[in-house]
């Protein structure tokens, strides 16, 4: 196997989506590409800026650099992929890119605390994932969390996140992202 660096992440991450992007993302109606792909359109159409794009676009690779089947999930245990896609990312893309994919679920376990009708939202397999990923955020932790500088990205990013599992919605292909994820690259 090649060794990932700054040369050749995009490539890696692209045929990662080639590979695997056809793969069901847990329980929705969306492959864990067309869900991504649609999570960066929506970004792109709410005028965010590259940053947050690429954030919304990557922001489930922990699924797959994790390689833990869907079935985990199923099973009850949390498999984490927040926190590893940023680890493995961390070392290619600016932290403006990387904070919002770091707290996507605890964006979500804060909006259940905080938006009285964010929970509605909420598809059944993301309130499956919520509660293994310890549920709505406890008023110690919604403190905590609102302390971070990238908070209203990361509320950005959920909100895509949910927007982006609808079967029927077109969406660009990797390549159409491809030069924005290359333009944030850090050598």
């Amino acid at each position: 196997m090649t060794k990932i660096n700054s040369d050749n992440i995009v490539n890696h991450i692209e045929d990662v989506f080639k590979r695997r992007g056809a793969e069901s993302y847990l329980g929705e109606d969306v492959t864990m590409a067309q869900h991504m792909l649609q999570a960066a359109q929506c970004a792109e159409q709410s005028g965010a800026d590259a940053s947050l794009i690429v954030a919304a676009l990557l922001h489930d690779i922990g699924h797959y650099k994790n390689e833990i089947p869907e079935s985990v999930l199923a099973k009850g245990m949390n498999n984490f992929h927040e926190e590893a896609g940023a680890n493995f990312l961390e070392d290619y893309f600016p932290t403006s890119v990387v904070e919002p994919i770091r707290q996507h679920v605890s964006a979500k376990r804060y909006l259940c605390s905080v938006k009285s009708d964010y929970f509605e939202r909420l598809t059944q397999a993301s309130i499956h994932t919520l509660n293994l990923q310890g549920g709505p955020m406890s008023k110690d932790e919604v403190k905590e969390f609102e302390k971070n500088i990238y908070l209203d990205d990361c509320i950005k990013l959920r909100y895509w996140d949910e927007e982006a599992k609808d079967p029927s919605k077109s969406h660009p292909q990797f390549s159409y992202f491809r030069p924005l994820v290359e333009s944030l690259v850090q050598y």
